[in-house]
């Protein structure tokens, strides 16, 4: 298994990553009990189910060699616009936040295809656009959200480590798995992040893909606030602005590259864990606050450095195999 697995699995990585933390929290605990203990699946689960969608919608947009800073603004502003809009039906709040997110993914991949343009330059300025909407709406203070039954039932602990917000974003992760590895689509967001010129020849829709997985960012952010938003039964754009360093770090655990072309779904949900798990054992540790900070960009850092050989060897394969193969069949297509 070993080094073929780590080079041709996709999950492999992650997945190793996770053991090798979980390892390491429990040797530092001198074998602890209380970091094996449900209070800490608990916490880990709660931190997977805050970020998660984030990570998952980034994550995607990574993966297509692209990079959707605007989730910071969507999942503040889709916080407040479902605290303000949703205290006495949160279906109402829920779904209005979802289509100013799914409005401005959309929007944006549009700019994006459109005009030609980098996703960092036009998500910078959607996030901005955004963030300064949410202060608006909020007036700069934080907003009550007084439906506590809402806020308790998202809360409530399901099988004693689960909540509803948990079980959500694992069926999303799930779903996104199964439509990743199972369909054209998954295909075609890993052609498109390899070599997108060669996807185009092949037939791909790149404009419609990239425009739909902005979309989908956009969406899974606007969930995401919404459910931090409900479940703490208030909105803060201040509170709800820092998302993007702890998302697209589980992305990069997970196994997806900033040069495109590489990432599952499940294994940014991997991704997801190993910050979790870092984030509840360190505190049952006792570590102080910035040691989660370190910590965490140590394992970036390693992960980073091992990442670059294999990325090599794809650049490798991807100019060998896959590019001469999509121009025969263009020109069988001719």
């Amino acid at each position: 298994m070993s080094l073929a697995f780590l080079r041709n699995d996709p999950h492999g990585r992650p997945l190793v990553t996770f053991v090798l933390t979980v390892l390491l929290l429990v040797v530092f605990g001198a074998g602890q009990g209380a970091l094996l203990s449900p209070a800490v699946v608990r916490s880990t689960l709660e931190t997977f189910g805050d970020t998660g969608l984030v990570a998952l919608g980034l994550g995607l947009t990574m993966v297509i060699r692209e990079f959707d800073l605007s989730v910071v603004g969507v999942f503040s502003v889709g916080g407040c616009i479902a605290v303000l809009t949703g205290n006495t039906d949160p279906w109402t709040g829920l779904l209005l936040a979802l289509a100013l997110g799914m409005i401005a993914g959309l929007a944006q991949g549009w700019l994006i295809v459109r005009l030609r343009l980098g996703s960092i330059g036009i998500t910078l300025g959607g996030m901005l656009v955004l963030s300064g909407l949410a202060y608006v709406l909020s007036e700069n203070r934080s907003l009550p959200y007084d439906n506590m039954q809402v806020a308790l039932a998202l809360t409530q602990p399901i099988a004693g480590v689960f909540s509803i917000r948990s079980l959500l974003t694992l069926a999303f992760f799930v779903v996104a798995a199964l439509v990743v590895g199972t369909t054209r689509i998954g295909r075609d967001l890993i052609a498109i992040g390899s070599d997108r010129r060669a996807a185009m020849i092949a037939g791909v829709n790149v404009n419609a893909i990239i425009v739909g997985v902005f979309a989908f960012s956009g969406a899974t952010a606007a969930l995401a606030g919404v459910l931090v938003s409900y479940s703490l039964a208030s909105a803060s754009p201040a509170g709800l602005s820092d998302v993007i360093v702890p998302a697209a770090t589980a992305a990069i655990l997970g196994g997806v590259s900033l040069s495109g072309g590489t990432g599952r779904p499940l294994g940014i949900a991997i991704g997801m864990l190993i910050l979790g798990v870092l984030h509840a054992g360190l505190n049952v540790l006792g570590a102080p606050p910035y040691a989660e900070q370190i910590v965490m960009g140590a394992v970036l850092l390693v992960v980073a450095v091992a990442d670059g050989p294999l990325l090599l060897r794809r650049l490798g394969m991807t100019k060998q195999l896959i590019k001469p193969g999509l121009i025969s069949g263009a020109h069988r297509n001719g």
